[in-house]
């Protein structure tokens, strides 16, 4: 089906007296006066679109970063003659690619270039270890795979069970590419170095495949309703329509803004609200390749004034803190707009960031299975402490019950989050089963337990799936406890995330050690760094005689946190 638009369909057997609550939508009437309740998405690609930025600001800023900047034109140049090469070494439309970058300019040619191609990109974090390495790229199975030299060694070991295991490497010293290596192919065979694959080695004019707004454009790794790690198909479509969404809600000017990418752009988070929102209005968007780097954040905001800033909680809190910025001595007024997602956003981050900048700091809501979000604070109207705002225009939500999700909730009251749009996912890789629990009726169940209010105000209550979120970052218990159960002294383990104002959640585990052993929890967080990424690893070790579970064996890890906090309120 061509159109963009999905249908407003109710459900079989929803008929009651809230559905015509839901079915009025009252939040339009709170929508900024320059935002539509309908908009009219481009029938493209994002090659596309980018061909199209290329065309219009080819003269103009695209990509900063430490101190190199490269123009639309130049980087398009650059997309051409990879993607020109990766045909060339057999790469077919619907092959997947995995990019295992962080926010260099490299991703960007990489990911433009793949899409050009007609591949799938495949956006993993570079910082994650051989286990979580292995699960990912085997599910996926991409035919190539970008990844930075200093990680070469554990993604190969990772990809051993691959059909094809060809690698591009680019060599990163110290964040300055080692010119003496570009030229190097290693002695396996299997691996290019990035300048190799950047130059024209062919003859033959290389034909490109025809790429449709429908076809896949990226595979998005998430946990779902149930904590399970699977890739979410996001089709070219669903994340055009989520940029042209946001791009209309936050008022943002064609050629006139710089963006900050200090969100990972291996997350459709800052994909969609960084890197491809600032193709589709050639802005300029500042590249930052450690987000914890807060003093360099802040000297970028100030060296190239920046205008809008996609981020987490945490970020924003980090500048409120900054010494600097406590010392009157960074000027952050070029600031207009910035969405904070992923997280609960605390009142007072929100405010303090306001107070510092002068611009708006609004609370979005969004999920991988809808690339990239779906609901939004308004920019210049009211601002519901604790709401993560109002669907976004095409947006469509209910409220049912957590039972069946079938009848709707009365307003007010709990219940799942259900939502359509146009960019709702196509679906699952290869998990059927989830696919049918996650779309019913083309209704995408969100596993989010929210309210809404009369007024069309939506918030979050509580998760019926158990991810935890650190700092943005998506964690699921499921992978912690397995590695925590794979100790030799632990019986039993659970995993569950306390609320942090610093770091939106923090993980805690709870274990049950084997009779008669003993471990520090220094111990358990020392085995832990051996599998797990920095910001999984548990920030407290708590043990127990037990662990609660349900009559059929699951984990209480409600019950857990409860009891976490009522022994430590919040202060």
């Amino acid at each position: 089906m061509k159109s963009l638009l999905l249908s407003i369909l109710t459900m079989d057997g929803s008929v009651n007296n809230s559905k015509e609550n839901y079915d009025n939508r009252p939040w339009l009437s709170h929508y900024d006066t320059h935002v539509p309740a309908h908009v009219s998405y481009p029938y493209t690609t994002l090659n596309a679109n980018l061909e199209q930025a290329v065309e219009d600001y080819s003269d103009k800023p695209f990509l900063t970063f430490k101190g190199l900047t490269l123009t639309f034109l130049a980087v398009g140049k650059s997309i051409n003659a990879l993607a020109e090469n990766l045909i060339q070494k057999g790469i077919k439309k619907g092959d997947r690619i995995a990019l295992i970058l962080p926010n260099i300019p490299e991703f960007v040619i990489a990911y433009y270039a793949v899409l050009k191609a007609g591949g799938i990109v495949v956006a993993l974090n570079p910082d994650y270890k051989l286990r979580e390495f292995q699960s990912l790229l085997c599910d996926a199975q991409p035919k190539l795979i970008f990844c930075l030299g200093r990680n070469s060694r554990v993604i190969k070991e990772a990809a051993q069970t691959m059909e094809s295991n060809k690698f591009v490497v680019v060599q990163v010293e110290n964040n300055i590419i080692n010119e003496q290596e570009l030229n190097v192919r290693n002695e396996d065979n299997q691996s290019y170095y990035f300048e190799m694959v950047m130059t024209k080695s062919h003859k033959q004019k290389i034909k490109f495949p025809e790429i449709l707004p429908d076809d896949p454009a990226i595979f998005q790794f998430t946990g779902g309703t149930t904590g399970i790690p699977k890739a979410a198909i996001g089709l070219h479509r669903n994340l055009i329509a989520n940029v042209n969404q946001f791009r209309l809600w936050c008022n943002l000017q064609p050629g006139k803004e710089k963006i900050l990418a200090a969100i990972p752009l291996y997350h459709v988070y800052g994909m969609v609200l960084a890197l491809n929102m600032g193709a589709s209005i050639g802005a300029e968007v500042v590249l930052i390749d450690d987000p914890r780097d807060t003093d360099k954040i802040l000297d970028e905001i100030e060296n190239h004034s920046i205008t809008f800033y996609p981020g987490v909680p945490a970020m924003y809190y980090a500048i409120n803190q900054n010494s600097k910025v406590k010392q009157g001595l960074c000027n952050l007024s070029s600031i207009k707009a910035c969405i904070s997602g992923s997280a609960p956003l605390h009142p007072q981050i929100k405010k303090e960031f306001e107070e510092l900048t002068g611009g708006k700091l609004v609370e979005g809501y969004g999920l991988s299975e809808a690339p990239t979000a779906t609901h939004c604070n308004p920019l210049l109207g009211m601002n519901k402490p604790g709401s993560i705002g109002l669907p976004l225009p095409d947006v469509t939500c209910r409220v049912v019950d957590l039972n069946k999700g079938i009848e709707d909730v009365p307003v007010g009251e709990p219940g799942e989050l259900i939502l359509k749009g146009p960019q709702v996912m196509a679906g699952y890789y290869n998990s059927s089963q989830e696919n049918q629990a996650a779309i019913r009726g083309g209704w995408l169940y969100t596993g989010d337990v929210v309210r809404m209010e009369d007024d069309g105000y939506f918030f979050i209550i509580d998760r019926k799936k158990s991810l935890i979120k650190v700092g943005g970052y998506q964690v699921w218990p499921n992978e912690i406890e397995s590695v925590l159960n794979s100790h030799p002294f632990i019986k039993e383990s659970a995993v569950g995330g306390i609320s942090d104002i610093e770091k939106d959640e923090r993980v805690v585990a709870w274990i049950v050690l084997k009779d008669g052993c003993k471990l520090e929890p220094e111990e358990v967080v020392n085995w832990c760094k051996k599998s797990l990424i920095f910001y999984k690893l548990p920030t407290e070790v708590i043990i127990r005689n037990k662990i609660p579970r349900t009559n059929v064996g699951k984990i209480l890890r409600r019950e857990l946190i409860s009891e976490y906090n009522k022994k430590n309120p919040v202060q």
